[in-house]
């Protein structure tokens, strides 16, 4: 057994004095079968956790999971306190047959207790930022010790790599996989539909503003009137995200001197149709495909977070989004990076994206790029997903037999 590093070492001695706090609160009944503990450290590494608990899951049905951190679905149990026995309780308690662990957020007593128990982790997603953990400041960093107790690390890039090499023993397993992305399935739309509505389009330049929230409308429309004036003939497809969203797309449309087609009450676009109002995201598959350009919506108004951008990525859709996309800030960033995603903060500056990007070249060296982004995570879930596959066959029989 390798020898304890001493910033572990004080960091445990430091938490030691808090396991005689209380006794440990009573835990669910551990599920029968082989058990997959995944942790989620902030609502950014969630989403791909999802993706890949559902892909496992699909592939191995007797397999259990465990969800620690954050999960909004209100399905995760508490970690324990960060002892050395605490720790050691909660894994005798679970017997997961591997950790994947998500986030910078590091917990040195639990990844210490894991090690002790001969139980494998995998921390994913790794990035160049610093990693933390709940020691003070004054104590040497234990980040480094925590990181090495995992039996295998998947990294982001090459700086990650690079950044990590430097930090842990020679011997530590790190591999440069990629970002590990929440690839959502390409929404559905009936080939006959596409077919009629592109043929009723016909030619003119198309914009979408999809899962546009109330707070957006304004800003939407004013953009819309805006880029008109340089393309008299473009069109606007308007996709609210809910009911009350709907409800001010209908205000805004009957208060416009705008030519409207109201989607669901059967209107088909003509030439002279400015926008065309569909009240629910149900046909958004049919949208991106016929939209070169998306704005994406829940993104200029504070408070939703923003829309999860692969969706029309992976439908060759250019991306435009606003300030406020926290939940997919990652994603997000790497769309913007490729150059197939653009920031906008007002209608003016809606407008103008429009303007510019509405251009057939322009648009479609974007909505290249975005497949490219699309892709290579579908990639890399590919190799984490068999990652996780081999630890857990790895590991079932020795799990079975403690």
């Amino acid at each position: 057994m390798s020898r304890r590093p001493f910033s572990l070492s004080a960091y445990l001695a430091l938490t030691r004095p808090a396991e005689a706090l209380g006794p440990v609160l009573e835990r669910p009944a551990r599920p029968d079968g082989p058990l997959l503990w995944l942790h989620a450290a902030s609502a950014t590494d969630q989403p791909p956790l999802a993706a890949l608990a559902a892909r496992i899951t699909q592939q191995s049905p007797e397999l259990s999971l465990l969800k620690t951190g954050y999960w909004p679905d209100g399905d995760a149990v508490d970690l324990p306190e960060e002892t050395l026995a605490q720790a050691q309780d909660f894994l005798a308690h679970w017997r997961p047959n591997l950790l994947v662990w998500a986030g910078q957020d590091l917990r040195p007593a639990l990844m210490e207790a894991m090690r002790l128990a001969g139980r494998a982790s995998l921390l994913v997603n790794a990035r160049e930022a610093p990693f933390s953990t709940p020691a003070p400041r004054w104590l040497p960093d234990a980040a480094p010790a925590a990181l090495s107790r995992f039996s295998q690390i998947l990294c982001v890039s090459r700086e990650a790599e690079r950044r990590l090499r430097r930090l842990l023993p020679a011997e530590t397993r790190i591999e440069r996989t990629g970002h590990l992305t929440s690839v959502p399935p390409p929404l559905d739309c009936p080939p006959d539909l596409h077919e009629e509505v592109a043929a009723a389009i016909g030619g003119r330049p198309v914009w979408l503003a999809a899962r546009a929230r109330a707070g957006e409308m304004r800003d939407i429309f004013d953009a819309h009137a805006g880029a008109s004036r340089l393309a008299h003939r473009l069109l606007l497809i308007l996709v609210p995200e809910d009911r009350d969203d709907a409800e001010a797309a209908t205000r805004f449309a009957e208060a416009s001197e705008m030519r409207i087609a109201r989607w669901d009450d059967g209107d088909m676009p003509d030439d002279l149709t400015q926008i065309v109002l569909c009240e629910s995201p149900a046909e958004l598959g049919l949208w991106y495909r016929l939209a070169p350009l998306s704005f994406l919506g829940g993104s200029l108004a504070a408070g939703h977070g923003g829309t999860d951008p692969l969706e029309a990525a992976a439908l060759g859709s250019a991306v435009l989004y606003g300030p406020n996309v926290g939940h997919h800030l990652a994603t997000y960033s790497r769309l913007v990076d490729a150059g197939a995603a653009r920031i906008v903060r007002d209608a003016h500056s809606l407008s103008a994206a429009v303007s510019q990007v509405i251009a057939p070249d322009r648009a479609a060296t974007m909505a290249h790029a975005g497949w490219d982004v699309v892709t290579a995570g579908a990639k890399t879930e590919d190799r984490i997903v068999g990652q996780i596959s081999s630890m857990l066959d790895a590991g079932r029989t020795r799990t079975e037999a403690k």
